[in-house]
């Protein structure tokens, strides 16, 4: 923990925008290995994530916010409350947007919101490996026209393009102050909750379209063995019988894939060998489980 307050610099800085932006792959490459989970599949991540990364004297702590969008079920409406506020608590305030599909409606929501968020504030068109550079500029100007920001950044979080422009503002910006965590710390989510939100997104990149994002994944026991490796048990709950037949798979075919593929990723993170054990059981309507939004680190809301 680094404590001189006379050189060091710390702060959180909230990633925002609609869902797809990019948010948690740009979160994974600024800290340099993966704390949030990807997957084309929309509102894949659900609570804070926070991602530290370090740049000179700089601690960065980025949070990796729901992606924002007009909530209907209660699940959606804790989502979206979590990364208002994210912003909210933060230092500073990094709008995301996806340069190939522009400034929709959602983003359009997002700027209004933004408006009233009184810190330095940024906003960053991603995915720009995508985009023909004209229509880079135009959308730019676009976006200059529609609110005042500190800085505007063309990025590819995926490519790296563009990152080192963002982690010097980013480390400047952060206000001046001691670490908030040890140097080689670069999540402050517990392991157990990281390790279900890497078997939920080999879920999700297994099953596409078939599972609906209403399923989740939560670890049920972490045990550290004699012999260095750890032993992990894992339940998938989903909410109907159908949808477990889905996630298991003719044979267990599915879900011995899944459990391949996510102990793969678990051994290079706990950097030990991993015993991982799935289990799907069916819950039904477990969105409206305030214990399962505790799980989640989410606030439970009320019906409207």
């Amino acid at each position: 923990m680094n404590d001189d307050t006379s050189e060091t610099r710390c702060g959180f800085v909230a990633l925002i925008g609609a869902p797809n932006a990019g948010k948690s792959t740009l979160t994974n490459a600024l800290v340099g290995t993966k704390v949030s989970i990807v997957s084309h599949k929309v509102q894949t991540t659900r609570s804070l994530v926070r991602g530290i990364a370090i740049e000179g004297v700089s601690q960065i702590v980025l949070v990796d916010t729901p992606g924002i969008f007009a909530p209907k079920r209660r699940l959606e409406k804790a989502m979206v409350r979590s990364a208002w506020g994210g912003a909210g608590d933060a230092d500073a305030v990094v709008l995301l947007i996806d340069a190939r599909a522009g400034i929709t409606e959602e983003v359009e929501a997002i700027v209004r919101g933004l408006a009233e968020v009184r810190r330095p504030r940024a906003v960053l068109l991603n995915k720009i490996d995508l985009v023909k550079r004209d229509s880079l500029l135009g959308l730019a100007a676009d976006v200059a026209a529609k609110i005042s920001v500190d800085r505007l950044f063309m990025v590819s979080a995926l490519e790296g393009d563009g990152l080192a422009e963002l982690r010097a503002w980013l480390a400047e910006t952060v206000p001046p102050g001691p670490w908030l965590y040890p140097e080689d710390q670069i999540s402050d989510a517990p392991m157990r909750m990281l390790a279900a939100e890497i078997t939920r997104e080999k879920l999700f990149h297994r099953l596409h379209e078939e599972l609906p994002y209403r399923s989740t994944v939560e670890t049920d026991s972490w045990k550290e063995l004699k012999d260095g490796s750890v032993r992990i048990e894992q339940t998938i709950f989903v909410e109907r019988e159908s949808q477990r037949k889905i996630v298991l798979g003719k044979g267990g075919e599915t879900i011995k894939a899944i459990s391949t593929a996510s102990r793969k990723e678990l051994v290079d993170i706990v950097e030990a060998k991993v015993h991982l054990f799935l289990f799907v059981k069916v819950r039904e309507n477990w969105a409206d489980d305030p214990e399962r939004y505790r799980e989640m680190g989410l606030d439970f809301p009320g019906a409207d």
